[in-house]
Parts: structure tokens; C-alpha cells; sequence
């Protein structure tokens, strides 16, 4: 009885590992290998898949440049000097600083993941956004959450209140096959372990203020308008391996 229990919880375990993988830039791109476990991140800022002002009116054209072109290159930044500070600290033997270098891979290794799934998750309007999912994605929401209205409406309420900065992220759970929404705090803090987001907003000022000023519910409630649904299909088929 041990055993088999034993046995369940490494399949497990290895099934959440699994999926807490696919979907992250490092894992589609084969970077990861034996021979270069300890070499400098190759991650680069990804290109947006439309221009600057294709998400008018929900998103100006100047939040995107800066978002983009700013922010998200800030953390592809911060990611590699974690790295290469951790690296660093592995050739000397120093890991005095071993707790502010790992908070920082956590943060910005975070924020580069997320970004990177928010530019593929939306489109313009009439041109591939808003509108309602369709297929399996559609089947999994209603029978996780009764119907599409009432999974808009918590994950329209979980983004809106974020405490601070952060997202709001529904998840693929394979531990039980299903769908959840979260939130996560900054970028890293209240993760879900063993799962994989699949569509997320950011929330964080930086993504929303020129426009919409301290009007976050507005923003989210009009972002619905731009998120690509086939897209989003592609990464829950991908997270379940469908």
C-alpha cells in the first residue's frame, strides 16, 4: 500500500513538473540541456505580433511601446544579471548574497514568462479579439465554472482586485483536469504550483495608467475586447496535451 502510494505521488509530481513547463519560452525553444545547465541565459525580448497601435482603443499605443519596449525588456534584463550574478557566485563559492539573487531570477525570469504569454494572448478587435472561446476551451469553462458569464465575471473581479501589483491568471490544473483562476502579486508571489497559465492581464499600473489612470476595472472590463481566444485554445491544448 506504501509503495503504490509512493509510486502515485512521483507520478504526480512529475506530471505537475510537466506541466508547470510547457508553454515556458525556455522549454518550446529547447534551450535547456545538460551541456549548458550553467551558461548564460540565450533569452531574448520576443517582438510584438502586431504593431504598437493595433490594440486601439483598449490599449494606446504609447502603454504599448513602453510596456513593451521598456518594461519587458527590464526584466529580460534583470533575468540575465541574476543569472550571471548566481553563476558568478557558484565559481567563488560566495553565496553571501544567495537569498536577493534568487528573489531577483523568481521576479524577472516571472515577469518575462507572463509578458511573454500577454503579447500572444491578445489581438485587435474584429481582427481575431474578444468574442467568446470555442471547442474544448469553451467545454472546460462551462463544466468548471458553470458558464461563460460566471468564469468572466471572477476572473473580471479576480484581475480588478489584485492587491497592488500583480495579474490575474487562469491556470491549467492537470492534477485534477481543470481550469482555476488566480492571482499572482508582483510577478512571482502566489503562484500556483504544478500548473499552467494559459491567459493572463497584467494589472501592474505600468500596463493600464496613461490611459485609464486609477480606473483599473475599466481597463479589465475592456480588455475582454482584445483577448485572442484562438490563442489562448492553443496554449490550454498544449497544456493538456491535446
Amino acid at each position: 500500500m506504501e509503495k503504490t502510494r509512493r509510486d502515485f505521488m512521483k507520478t504526480a509530481g512529475m506530471t505537475a513538473l510537466a506541466g508547470s513547463l510547457i508553454g515556458s519560452p525556455l522549454f518550446t525553444a529547447g534551450q535547456v540541456s545538460a551541456q549548458d545547465a550553467g551558461a548564460p541565459s540565450s533569452i531574448e525580448l520576443p517582438p510584438l505580433p502586431y504593431a504598437y497601435d493595433a490594440l486601439e482603443p483598449y490599449i494606446d499605443t504609447a502603454t504599448m511601446q513602453i510596456h513593451h519596449d521598456k518594461h519587458h525588456q527590464g526584466y529580460v534584463n534583470g533575468l540575465k544579471a541574476a543569472e550571471a550574478a548566481l553563476a558568478e557566485a557558484r565559481d567563488k563559492n560566495d553565496y553571501a548574497m544567495i537569498e536577493y539573487w534568487s528573489k531577483k531570477l523568481s521576479f524577472n525570469y516571472g515577469g518575462h514568462y507572463l509578458h511573454s504569454m500577454f503579447w500572444e494572448i491578445m489581438a485587435p478587435s474584429g481582427n481575431g479579439g474578444g468574442g467568446q472561446p470555442a471547442g474544448l476551451l469553451m467545454q472546460y469553462i462551462a463544466k468548471d465554472f458553470g458558464s461563460f458569464d460566471n468564469f468572466k465575471a471572477q476572473f473580471t473581479a479576480a484581475a480588478s482586485k489584485v492587491e497592488g501589483s500583480g495579474w490575474g491568471v487562469i491556470h491549467y490544473r492537470p492534477m485534477d483536469d481543470r481550469l482555476v483562476i488566480g492571482q499572482i502579486e508582483n510577478q512571482h508571489k502566489l503562484a500556483m504550483w504544478g500548473s499552467t497559465p494559459i491567459m493572463g492581464i497584467d494589472v501592474w499600473e505600468h500596463a493600464y495608467y496613461l490611459k485609464y489612470q486609477n480606473k483599473r476595472g475599466e481597463y479589465v472590463d475592456n480588455w475582454w475586447n482584445i483577448v485572442n481566444w484562438p490563442s489562448v485554445s492553443k496554449r490550454f491544448r498544449a497544456a493538456k496535451g491535446v
